[in-house]
């Protein structure tokens, strides 16, 4: 396994891997979801590339990039155990070089949910990902689901400025007791982690209500904001019954929707959603 830190050594090492090349943006602090779109470009692709960067223009004046965990050694031992090919961690001056002023914005798809109380989340997300891409040149990049509106921003993004790169969204990996994993779970003390159920809970409630017939997006809403209120640590952000593509928020009888959610668990905020009325097909 190649670890990289300056264009000049990922470009070099690059051109010396075999195609289709698969890569799995990361943050680091990797954990099974992580490693499980590790596994997926392995399972499809020749060779496998990851990147590990902490990207500071993602982060809002009041969250939490310092206090990101980071455990880089971790995090090489792990991916040199799953077979990944090439590591690249580039520095902020190679990302953010002196003078950056050029940002890619993906306009209505960002204006909710998530983007609605991260301004400018996702140009940070969007500008980081477009980068990595036009560094690493992969043919297909691997995305979770957990990160539900982050992987329909990147898709947008590939289709308008023709990036000739496949996007993959796997399913989310999960703690035994439902979670989601995330490197914020981290942050949480045993009472905290414990109460952070919830969220899966009122998912779960809600898909289950729709399986039997419920189809009033009002009611699913109503039905989630209720379980979560049964939890005292639960602070909720936002309930959401949104369409998959487009985002916006449902109302009426529906057909198909994101249910997604973002609940703080004492200072630790997290997210977490499912599909309704989608086929199993849609997710690796």
């Amino acid at each position: 396994m190649q670890v990289v830190e300056t264009l000049e050594e990922l470009q070099s090492a690059r051109g010396n891997l075999p195609s289709p090349f698969g890569i799995v943006p990361t943050m680091g602090y990797l954990h099974e979801g992580h490693l499980s779109l590790a596994r997926w470009a392995k399972r499809e692709c020749a060779s496998v590339g990851v990147s590990i960067f902490v990207n500071p223009t993602q982060f809002g004046p009041q969250e939490d990039l310092e206090a990101y965990p980071r455990d880089i050694d971790r995090d090489l031992d792990l991916l040199k155990a799953e077979g990944v090919d090439l590591v690249w961690m580039p520095t902020v001056e190679v990302m953010y070089p002196l003078g950056f002023q050029t940002w890619v914005d993906v306009d209505a798809l960002t204006q909710v949910l998530e983007g609605a109380r991260r301004p400018g989340h996702f140009r940070g997300v969007t500008t980081v990902v477009a980068k990595l891409f036009n560094a690493m040149q992969p043919n297909r990049a691997y995305f979770g689901q957990k990160d539900a509106q982050q992987a329909a921003v990147i898709r947008r993004m590939v289709v308008d400025l023709n990036f000739p790169i496949e996007i993959i969204v796997c399913p989310i990996v999960r703690e035994a007791d439902g979670l989601a994993m995330s490197s914020r779970n981290s942050y949480l003390d045993p009472a905290q982690r414990t109460a952070a159920t919830v969220l899966h809970r009122a998912l779960t409630a809600a898909v289950g209500a729709y399986e039997e017939g419920q189809r009033d997006a009002e009611a699913l809403r109503s039905m989630m904001i209720e379980i979560l209120s049964t939890e005292p640590l639960a602070r909720v952000q936002y309930v959401s019954v949104a369409d998959p593509e487009t985002l916006l928020e449902l109302s009426g009888s529906i057909e198909r929707a994101l249910l997604s959610l973002a609940v703080f668990v004492g200072k630790t905020r997290l997210i977490d959603n499912m599909l309704v009325g989608m086929a199993k097909s849609t997710e690796r």
